[in-house]
């Protein structure tokens, strides 16, 4: 299916950043502990800091992650810290970040027929880091007319770059915190966001009377970048109005065609930030995807927080699966999915016009689009693909299908689908898997539609 799904044309937008990313060592810990004192460090992680604002809520919120080995995503707030990070910190790689840019990267290089991204910035350095495809463009404006360029060719002096640094860790690594020896349980990665002002999530307006004419042009939007959205603006403005603003671009990219969008949901600190974004946005996409922190969060800010805190704390299936269901009627989407570490799961209404064992294909696709990232560090080719089907299930996929059959019964009104997922064991890199496993998911997924006439 993936070689259907190759001639979709997809547009996604709006975050794109520079990933400047650390391999963590133990000694990097050790000397954070040395500099800020075990005690300190302590009190710090106990008042669970949910943006980082000076470097000791850095330092709390990376040992937590450490101490869990679950991917965690920060803001930092403060610009002025980029001096304390660069004199830490060498950076061991810096490349294409952002679930646009990594996305539309992805799907360029496995030659999907056109794959158009947009972002409202776009300076020199960071439209270098798109690949060098001729199918992936950047959408402009000139004499008044829409143009499509290279995002090479596209770049605007003067424009900001967004950087977010992020920490990769390693399954068994072992530090001291005072007296307690820490090992970390899992490889995962520690993203500490860049959340400044000058970085706006919108389309810009000389190109939103384009956007019924890109909608008709396109089988599918991928999109995502919400969780950059400030409450509060200097200039007055706020959430509400890029929102606003959000609500008419998916409308405008709809009005001539019905085309299907995806939102990619990431970590939303701020929980009036993520109920706005949830109300706003999910009403009006066909899919959304998310991983199981997630989902937690976003039930927690609907007001069912005795079940978020259930799959917080215990991680049950029969928990996702109830928490996906209550989403999918209560924000009306056609198909949610969900990617965890050791499974990935899809829940749509029964009347979905494609059968479950599409739609577990449509998932084996994403797991191992996944897997060949993890294992290559990147897709750079559609032959890499392959390199993901070398890659086994993880050793939890027996008690996954269990768990599942256990839920399932309880799904009558659904289709529900889970499997378990193709798990690198020491991996080049986690950056992005979510977002891969999104993109895979939803193109083939759309792409099944299509071939049925329902596309």
């Amino acid at each position: 299916m993936l070689e259907k799904a190759r001639e979709l044309s997809i547009y996604t937008a709006y975050n794109i950043n520079v990933d400047a990313i650390v391999y963590l060592k133990e000694e990097h810990i050790k000397k954070l502990v040395s500099e800020f004192g075990e005690d300190t460090i302590r009190k710090r992680m106990d008042e669970y800091p949910r943006e980082v604002n000076e470097p000791l809520d850095f330092v709390a919120r990376l040992i937590l992650a450490l101490k869990t080995g679950k991917p965690t995503a920060v803001p930092l707030v403060n610009e002025e810290l980029h001096a304390w990070f660069d004199s830490r910190f060498e950076y061991d790689l810096e490349r294409m970040g952002g679930q646009a840019g990594i996305i539309s990267n992805l799907l360029a290089s496995l030659d999907f027929r056109r794959v158009i991204v947009y972002s409202p910035i776009l300076a020199e350095k960071q439209a270098r880091m798109f690949v060098n495809k001729p199918n992936l463009i950047y959408p402009l404006v000139e004499d008044e007319n829409l143009v499509f360029k290279h995002p090479s060719e596209a770049y605007r002096e003067g424009d900001p770059i967004k950087i977010n640094r992020i920490f990769e860790f390693r399954k068994g690594m072992k530090f001291k915190l005072g007296n307690e020896l820490i090992e970390v349980p899992f490889s995962g990665r520690f993203i500490l966001s860049s959340r400044f002002e000058s970085i706006k999530i919108e389309t810009r307006d000389d190109l939103r009377p384009f956007l019924p004419e890109i909608g008709e042009n396109i089988d599918g939007a991928i999109l995502s970048g919400y969780q950059g959205i400030k409450l509060r603006y200097s200039d007055g403005k706020d959430a509400n109005y890029y929102l606003k603003r959000a609500k008419e671009d998916i409308m405008l990219l709809k009005r001539n065609r019905d085309v299907k969008v995806h939102l990619e949901f990431a970590s939303i600190q701020n929980r009036e930030l993520r109920k706005k974004v949830i109300y706003n946005l999910f009403p009006l996409v066909d899919s959304v995807g998310m991983d199981e922190s997630e989902i937690a969060h976003v039930l927690n800010a609907l007001g069912y927080s005795q079940l978020a805190d259930r799959i917080f704390t215990y991680n049950r299936i029969e928990d996702t699966v109830l928490g996906g269901k209550i989403l999918i009627d209560d924000m009306n989407l056609e198909v949610l999915q969900i990617h965890t570490i050791y499974y990935i799961m899809y829940i749509t209404h029964k009347d979905n016009p494609l059968s479950e064992k599409e739609l577990r294909s449509s998932l084996e696709i994403a797991t191992t689009l996944a897997a060949a990232r993890a294992k290559l560090g990147d897709i750079k080719t559609p032959e890499d693909f392959k390199a993901g089907l070398t890659v086994p299930y993880n050793e939890r996929g027996e008690f996954v299908k269990l768990r599942f059959e256990e839920a399932k019964r309880r799904t009558r009104e659904y289709k529900v689908v889970i499997i378990p997922t193709r798990l690198v064991k020491n991996p080049v890199s986690t950056v992005g898997l979510g977002d891969t496993i999104s993109a895979g998911a939803f193109t083939s997924y759309l792409a099944m539609l299509k071939e049925k006439g329902k596309l």
